[in-house]
């Protein structure tokens, strides 16, 4: 390949850095945060690297199973027409988990006259991050990222078996240093990879449930960058994961009885003389804060199918479980579905607690970042922020708990229809209402156990 006068330069030096590789990984990120793309061999990188290669527009719209949506409108109004896809700038990944190391190269689609295509999830939220900067506003995000190691053998999740005593996991150990230590050498490859990636992966905790665990990645004043680290994050904890033996979900609900794994948003909002805009020196932030507070409560029922995209994160969303169910806001308060962290006001920043593990971030990010600027164009107030326990307060506004409701509500939104281009809306709607037909399809064996010889 070093003989190849094909390859661009820049990719003959981080082959310099990275070893050789077989094959490239040519990928976009479609509606459910899945990559999806072509493998091809190292001597094609001119052609990854130069917007060369072409898929279908309607590769970002299929549903959780890859498969073809029924009535997609991008297929019957174009015959199904080829997108251009560019680079992103983020260049190519090296991927080492795999028998035969690899490049990811992550790629975004095009119209053929070079416009953006907006129902790509990541043009969806720069399109976002281009409003805030005609505003003279840089968001800057980071996200939190839960999952659960479990056993690779069974069809169910079941707990891990422990590398260094050889035994099942049994118990939850919130914060345990033992249970790091237990799966130190996996912790210890994923922050390796994170580092030849440049995601900037930070503190790592167990959590509530008995093998999951949470890895922040550090923020980021560039909102595409911050989506790209949390999903190639989640490719890496799952690549990893392999290597040693064990699976990784992302699943929002992978245990019924047991906790679920959020992906947690922060954000502030600072202007062109790098001043946070949620700071005013007070312990309760900004007016323009409180804009963006109120922006998200009102869009947050119809933006809710972005949060919790799929038939099981609707079981994430339950009272007494740290995950939200009320539309709410509060300050250091874990229960509202938005905290105000508490702490110097110079870091004044809110904390979106609704979406899943298992959402698309840059839908997420865009959707976060998209109500709160309608609420601060409009200079929306909020309600007053909830103290205490937000599940027992029976008059607060409810979070969508059935998945047809949030279909529903992200149809008809009037916020998510100023957020979305309604074309990435009718894909979305289309491809979550064929997945909800493909589940409603099945009988359980719960189903069959509870009424095959009863009823």
């Amino acid at each position: 390949m070093s003989s190849n006068e094909a390859s661009p330069p820049a990719f003959s030096e981080w082959l310099e850095r990275n070893g050789p590789i077989e094959s490239i990984q040519a990928v976009v990120c479609d509606l459910n945060g899945i990559m999806r793309g072509k493998r091809l061999p190292v001597e094609q990188a001119a052609k990854v690297l130069g917007g060369g290669i072409r898929m279908p527009l309607s590769i970002v719209g299929v549903d959780v199973w890859g498969e073809d949506i029924i009535g997609n409108q991008q297929v019957l109004a174009t015959g199904d027409r080829d997108g251009i896809c560019g680079v992103t700038g983020r260049g190519a990944l090296p991927v080492n988990w795999t028998s035969r190391p690899s490049a990811l190269v992550p790629l975004w689609l095009q119209l053929e006259d070079g416009t953006p295509f907006l129902a790509d999830p990541r043009q969806a939220l720069a399109a976002i991050v281009r409003e805030y900067q005609e505003l003279g506003l840089r968001p800057v995000v980071a996200t939190e990222m839960e999952f659960y190691l479990i056993d690779p053998e069974p069809d169910s999740a079941v707990p891990p078996i422990s590398p260094y005593t050889g035994k099942r996991l049994d118990s939850d150990a919130i914060l345990s240093i033992d249970e790091l230590d237990d799966f130190g050498d996996f912790f210890s490859d994923v922050y390796k990879e994170c580092a030849r990636q440049n995601v900037p992966a930070d503190a790592a905790i167990a959590e509530n449930g008995i093998g999951q665990f949470e890895i922040n990645l550090l923020h980021t004043d560039d909102p595409l960058k911050a989506a790209d680290d949390a999903v190639f994050f989640k490719r890496i904890v799952k690549g990893v994961a392999r290597k040693h033996g064990l699976a990784a979900t992302f699943m929002a609900k992978p245990y019924g009885t047991r906790s679920g794994s959020g992906m947690h948003v922060h954000f502030s909002l600072i202007d062109k003389d790098g001043n946070n805009v949620f700071n005013d020196g007070s312990e309760e932030g900004s007016s323009t804060m409180k804009h963006a507070v109120a922006g998200l409560l009102r869009g947050m029922a119809e933006t809710t199918l972005v949060f919790a995209p799929h038939f099981n994160s609707y079981r994430r969303l339950r009272p007494d479980t740290l995950a939200p169910t009320a539309i709410s806001w509060g300050y250091e308060n874990r229960t509202s579905a938005i905290r105000i962290p508490g702490g110097n006001p110079v870091a004044r920043r809110i904390e979106h607690r609704v979406a899943g593990a298992d959402s698309n971030p840059y839908l997420v990010i865009a959707a976060i970042l998209g109500a709160a600027l309608v609420g601060i164009r409009n200079k929306w107030q909020p309600s007053d922020p909830v103290e205490g326990h937000t599940y027992s307060m029976d008059k607060l506004p409810k979070i969508p708990a059935e998945w047809g409701q949030a279909v529903d509500a992200f149809e008809a939104g009037a916020i998510a229809t100023e957020i979305f281009d309604p074309l990435l809306r009718s894909m979305l709607i289309a491809c979550k209402r064929q997945e909800i037909a493909g589940f409603a399809e099945q009988v359980t064996d719960y189903e069959f156990a509870a009424y095959l010889e009863i009823v």
